[in-house]
């Protein structure tokens, strides 16, 4: 599964994307990557922020929509009623707008050990926007081991 690192100030999480569940929304974030955004707190969905990503609609089809969320449960919303976002809850949230409720494609969730989404939440509404990064997370190879051998030879020099 794809790992992605995401930073809003001095928090980090690793969040894992859904190519089974959403192949081309996964497609098109990780085209994107690493990708910078401002954080804002929303106005109609409950405990959750969002990323404004313009008022173009994004050529995506629905996959593995949801409207109820919670949280780390990232949806992208490919515009039409609203403008195009990226909704990260960090409570129980129901997506909507002033338009009514919305739903968006659920293609990554956000791991979130304690409280720390909830945090950075409460951050961005009472101080107002944060700066949000993702960063795609490239696996390490591992150093093959050697095995030791049976015998130890030193020659003279």
């Amino acid at each position: 599964m794809a790992k992605v690192e995401v930073r809003v100030g001095l928090e980090r999480f690793i969040a894992s994307l859904h190519p089974e569940q959403a192949p081309r929304t996964v497609e098109h974030f990780q085209r994107r990557l690493p990708f910078r955004g401002n954080l804002l707190h929303v106005r109609w969905s409950g405990a959750a922020t969002w990323i404004p990503l313009g008022l173009a609609p994004i050529d995506l089809p629905p996959e593995n929509c949801a409207s109820h969320v919670s949280v780390g449960q990232t949806l992208l919303y490919t515009g039409g009623l609203s403008e195009a976002e990226i909704l990260i809850p960090y409570g129980p949230s129901a997506f909507g707008s002033a338009a009514g409720p919305l739903a968006g494609n659920h293609f990554m969730t956000i791991a979130d050990p304690g409280d720390r989404l909830r945090h950075v939440g409460k951050a961005a509404l009472w101080q107002g926007v944060q700066q949000i990064e993702f960063r795609p997370i490239t696996s390490t190879p591992q150093l093959a081991q050697l095995d030791p051998p049976d015998e130890l030879t030193v020659t003279p020099r």
